[in-house]
Protein backbone atom coordinates (compact mmCIF):
# COMPACT_ATOMS: atom_id res chain seq x y z
CA UNK A 1 0.00 0.00 0.00
CA UNK A 2 2.58 2.19 0.75
CA UNK A 3 4.12 1.88 -2.84
CA UNK A 4 1.07 2.63 -4.35
CA UNK A 5 0.57 6.04 -2.39
CA UNK A 6 3.88 7.27 -3.09
CA UNK A 7 3.16 6.20 -6.79
CA UNK A 8 0.01 8.75 -6.50
CA UNK A 9 1.54 11.16 -4.97
CA UNK A 10 5.13 10.96 -7.27
CA UNK A 11 2.42 11.60 -10.49
CA UNK A 12 0.92 14.41 -8.30
CA UNK A 13 4.67 16.09 -7.71
CA UNK A 14 5.40 15.38 -11.26
CA UNK A 15 2.89 17.28 -12.50
CA UNK A 16 3.53 20.57 -10.01
CA UNK A 17 7.26 20.67 -11.14
CA UNK A 18 6.12 20.13 -14.68
CA UNK A 19 3.58 23.57 -14.92
CA UNK A 20 5.98 25.09 -11.98
CA UNK A 21 8.66 25.11 -14.85
CA UNK A 22 6.75 25.58 -17.78
CA UNK A 23 5.30 29.00 -15.88
CA UNK A 24 8.20 30.25 -14.74
CA UNK A 25 9.83 30.14 -18.12
CA UNK A 26 13.02 28.10 -16.75
CA UNK A 27 14.29 30.77 -14.05
CA UNK A 28 15.34 29.26 -10.81
CA UNK A 29 12.61 29.31 -7.59
CA UNK A 30 13.32 29.23 -4.22
CA UNK A 31 9.68 27.46 -2.93
CA UNK A 32 6.79 25.78 -4.38
CA UNK A 33 3.94 26.59 -1.79
CA UNK A 34 0.77 24.04 -2.28
CA UNK A 35 -2.48 23.71 -0.31
CA UNK A 36 -3.49 20.15 0.65
CA UNK A 37 -6.61 19.06 1.73
CA UNK A 38 -6.77 16.49 4.33
CA UNK A 39 -9.06 14.44 2.58
CA UNK A 40 -7.91 14.63 -1.13
CA UNK A 41 -6.35 11.61 -0.63
CA UNK A 42 -2.77 12.65 -0.97
CA UNK A 43 0.39 12.00 1.66
CA UNK A 44 1.77 15.61 2.74
CA UNK A 45 5.06 13.42 3.57
CA UNK A 46 5.18 11.47 0.80
CA UNK A 47 4.45 14.03 -1.01
CA UNK A 48 7.82 15.97 0.09
CA UNK A 49 9.75 12.81 -0.15
CA UNK A 50 8.63 13.07 -3.85
CA UNK A 51 9.53 16.45 -4.64
CA UNK A 52 13.88 16.24 -4.20
CA UNK A 53 13.83 13.10 -6.85
CA UNK A 54 11.73 14.77 -9.34
CA UNK A 55 13.11 18.55 -9.24
CA UNK A 56 16.57 17.11 -9.59
CA UNK A 57 17.89 18.60 -12.48
CA UNK A 58 15.34 21.18 -13.01
CA UNK A 59 15.30 24.86 -11.87
CA UNK A 60 13.28 23.92 -9.06
CA UNK A 61 16.51 21.67 -8.08
CA UNK A 62 17.52 23.10 -4.22
CA UNK A 63 13.92 24.80 -3.43
CA UNK A 64 11.49 23.74 -0.93
CA UNK A 65 7.90 22.56 -1.10
CA UNK A 66 5.67 24.08 1.68
CA UNK A 67 2.85 22.61 2.01
CA UNK A 68 -0.41 23.93 4.37
CA UNK A 69 -2.69 21.09 5.28
CA UNK A 70 -6.27 22.22 5.33
CA UNK A 71 -8.60 20.57 7.81
CA UNK A 72 -11.67 18.61 6.73
CA UNK A 73 -15.08 20.71 7.16
CA UNK A 74 -18.73 19.15 5.94
CA UNK A 75 -22.58 20.54 6.22
CA UNK A 76 -25.29 18.56 7.33
CA UNK A 77 -28.46 19.25 4.65
CA UNK A 78 -30.51 17.81 7.16
CA UNK A 79 -30.05 19.89 10.66
CA UNK A 80 -28.11 22.55 8.30
CA UNK A 81 -25.24 22.35 10.70
CA UNK A 82 -21.42 22.32 10.04
CA UNK A 83 -18.82 20.06 11.71
CA UNK A 84 -15.48 18.86 11.28
CA UNK A 85 -14.73 15.97 9.20
CA UNK A 86 -11.48 14.26 9.70
CA UNK A 87 -11.94 11.14 7.41
CA UNK A 88 -13.90 10.36 4.38
CA UNK A 89 -16.72 8.98 6.78
CA UNK A 90 -19.53 11.13 5.49
CA UNK A 91 -22.13 11.49 8.77
CA UNK A 92 -22.64 14.08 10.80
CA UNK A 93 -22.78 14.08 14.42
CA UNK A 94 -26.82 13.83 14.21
CA UNK A 95 -26.64 11.01 12.59
CA UNK A 96 -27.72 11.96 8.89
CA UNK A 97 -25.53 10.83 6.12
CA UNK A 98 -26.49 13.53 3.77
CA UNK A 99 -23.57 15.68 4.13
CA UNK A 100 -21.89 17.81 1.54
CA UNK A 101 -18.15 18.26 1.80
CA UNK A 102 -17.16 22.03 1.97
CA UNK A 103 -13.39 22.26 2.75
CA UNK A 104 -10.43 19.42 2.81
CA UNK A 105 -10.62 18.21 -0.93
CA UNK A 106 -8.12 20.76 -1.93
CA UNK A 107 -5.10 20.33 -3.82
CA UNK A 108 -3.68 23.70 -5.23
CA UNK A 109 -0.32 25.33 -6.16
CA UNK A 110 -1.13 28.91 -4.47
CA UNK A 111 1.97 30.74 -4.61
CA UNK A 112 5.84 29.93 -6.56
CA UNK A 113 9.01 32.11 -5.17
CA UNK A 114 11.44 32.94 -7.06
CA UNK A 115 15.21 32.98 -6.08
CA UNK A 116 15.97 36.32 -6.76
CA UNK A 117 18.03 37.75 -9.60
CA UNK A 118 21.65 39.74 -9.40
CA UNK A 119 22.79 42.50 -11.39
CA UNK A 120 26.11 42.87 -12.24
Amino acid sequence: MLMVTAMHELAIIQSVVDMVVERTAGRQVATVHITVGQLSGVVPDAMQFCYEIVTAGTPLVGSSLAIDATAGSGHCRTCDEDFALDRLILLCPCGSADVQIVTGQELLVTSVEMVAETCV
